[in-house]
């Protein structure tokens, strides 16, 4: 994997605190991130031109805290990371190989290709170099941050998120309103079926503040598939009765929530386990996560492996977990999606072939 520089130790450490409190701008919390004096009339620190921040960029500012201990977005190794609590990590990004598919060990997809690539510099963190603009978007792949899509002195938005207006001091703004959610607790845990995000509207619309409708016809995105669409009662039977690919109809509605296929429910709570409704919703973070994962594009599983087990095989990158367990499990697009059975499979392997969701 690609050599990195070490993290620096935390100024402040959050891991046993409240990272919100954190950002309320209470007293000596400025501190935190900013230099608050000068030395004999100079301005100090490695950003001194960029609002006197402790580190080298925002985003090397922002993972002095979070980068490690409770709920870290950055671990110190992308074969090892942290227990997954939601959004993702960023340490995939210092991959040297995420392809898994067919030939994928001579055929390497640089961790630049694992979801946001936030600009750290003193992290080895850099602009993506194969979008200049966010896909589906006009926001600059060079001003990409933390602070991008979060709010460093805070707001009342789930996890800080911007809502609509200028960010990162006017180098882009939205149009759209943060999502409705609401999440565990930073550092009490990692995800599970009892401990996860709820999501409860807006979370496709927010991310088109940067992305658009991508996936939409006319994108420029190469596959075509519905977003921010209501499940309907197909799917929304076939996700509470599929228990993996070894017991497709086992499933009880009220254990079939999956962290790993989220949707999106007014009605959703960090703790509920029951599946989705007809009028529940699709949203980008159905098949991606938020910040970065082993898969290409932040993919909840990788979207190029036959089988789940065949992940991190051709590239020795992680493996991502398989919620069902089995060698012959398929890719997650089942929890919503029949596999097509007999002459009309792709492959004895479990490859899901042409579906046709029934989604309105």
């Amino acid at each position: 994997m690609r050599a990195r520089v070490a993290l620096v130790a935390a100024a402040v450490l959050v891991g046993g605190g409240d990272a919100w409190a954190f950002h309320e701008k209470g007293a000596a919390n400025c501190s935190g991130c900013h230099v608050a004096h000068g030395n004999e009339g100079q301005l100090v620190g490695p950003s001194a031109d960029r609002g006197l921040l402790i580190a080298e960029s925002p985003s090397d500012t922002c993972l002095l805290c979070h980068g490690r201990g409770s709920g870290q977005v950055f671990g110190v190794n992308p074969l090892v990371p942290p227990p997954e609590t939601g959004p993702g990590n960023f340490v995939f990004l210092t991959e040297d190989n995420l392809n898994d598919a067919p030939g994928g060990a001579f055929n390497p997809i640089l961790g630049d290709a694992a979801g946001h690539n936030v600009v750290a510099p003193g992290q080895g963190l850099r602009a993506d170099p194969r979008h200049a603009l966010a896909p589906g978007g006009t926001f600059p792949s060079v001003k990409l941050g933390c602070t991008s899509c979060h709010d460093p002195h805070g707001n009342a938005s789930f996890r800080m998120l911007h809502g609509a207006g200028p960010v990162q001091g006017g180098a882009a703004a939205f149009t759209r309103a943060a999502p409705d959610a609401e999440g565990p607790a930073v550092g009490t845990g990692p995800e599970s079926a009892t401990h996860h995000t709820a999501y409860r509207g807006g979370t496709s619309d927010w991310c088109g503040n940067c992305h658009g409708a991508y996936h939409q016809a006319g994108s420029g995105s190469a596959f075509l598939h519905p977003v921010d669409r209501a499940l309907g009662t197909e799917v929304a039977r076939r996700y509470a009765e599929y228990e993996g690919d070894a017991h497709p109809r086992s499933g009880v509605e009220a254990r079939s929530y999956l962290p790993q296929v989220p949707f999106e429910d007014p009605a959703s709570t960090t703790t509920s386990t029951s599946g989705p409704r007809p009028s529940s919703r699709l949203m980008c973070l159905s098949c991606h996560r938020a910040h970065a994962t082993s898969s290409p594009a932040a993919g909840r599983w990788d979207f190029k492996v036959a089988l789940l087990a065949d992940d991190g095989r051709a590239s020795g990158s992680y493996p991502i977990p398989n919620p069902y367990g089995g060698a012959t499990q398929g890719p997650l697009c089942s929890k919503c999606h029949e596999t097509p059975k007999g002459p009309e499979k792709d492959a004895p392997t479990g490859r899901p072939g042409d579906f046709r969701p029934p989604f309105r």
